[in-house]
């Protein structure tokens, strides 16, 4: 089943506990960031402790609710013009807002991963596998309708092999 609109925003109002994805692509093409990406592009920052729009308030209130969200981004330097955005205008005020963010850097190291989608987990009971051409732009989000397990294993395997956002940025700037 292909997910879209209502349905596909219901995953995030009604997940019970945890709501976890799996980045594995060095850029996104999203058709709703390309202004955004543009002004990164030609040197605009933003102040990552004033953001406040409706996913970072969607991240505090489900803190506040006991719920938590995350993601593991697999990575490799030099890092992608998008990634540089990503981290600054998303991943920075996301975390702050309490998302858990990690990153997997695979630099001079084999990908624990290989020939893993992108996929986002929902209370390790449904997986949504994201689909996407090489180049990022997205095909479709799918229900999963296998095992989950090897999902679960999957989340086991990227939050241990890789460090929280904080903790790489302020490696990026040594």
């Amino acid at each position: 089943m292909l997910l879209d609109g209502e349905a596909w925003q219901a995953k995030f109002r009604d997940f019970q506990q945890e709501a976890w994805r799996l980045e594995t692509l060095p850029q996104y093409l999203m058709p709703q960031e390309a202004e955004e990406l543009a002004a990164f592009m030609a040197g605009a920052r933003i102040d990552p402790g004033t953001v406040s729009n409706e996913y970072t308030d969607r991240l505090a209130r489900q803190v506040t609710e006991g719920r938590s969200q995350g993601r593991v981004h697999i990575v490799t330097r030099p890092l992608s013009d998008y990634l540089r955005f990503e981290f600054s205008q998303y991943y920075a005020p996301h975390a702050l807002a309490g998302e858990q963010i990690r990153i997997l850097d695979l630099t001079n190291r084999e990908n624990p991963l290989r020939g893993i989608q992108d996929f986002w987990l929902f209370d390790r009971a449904e997986v949504v596998l994201m689909n996407y051409y090489a180049d990022g732009r997205q095909i479709s989000r799918e229900v999963f309708e296998g095992d989950v397990a090897p999902f679960v294993e999957y989340q086991r395997i990227a939050v241990s092999e890789s460090v929280p956002f904080e903790e790489y940025v302020k490696g990026l700037d040594a």
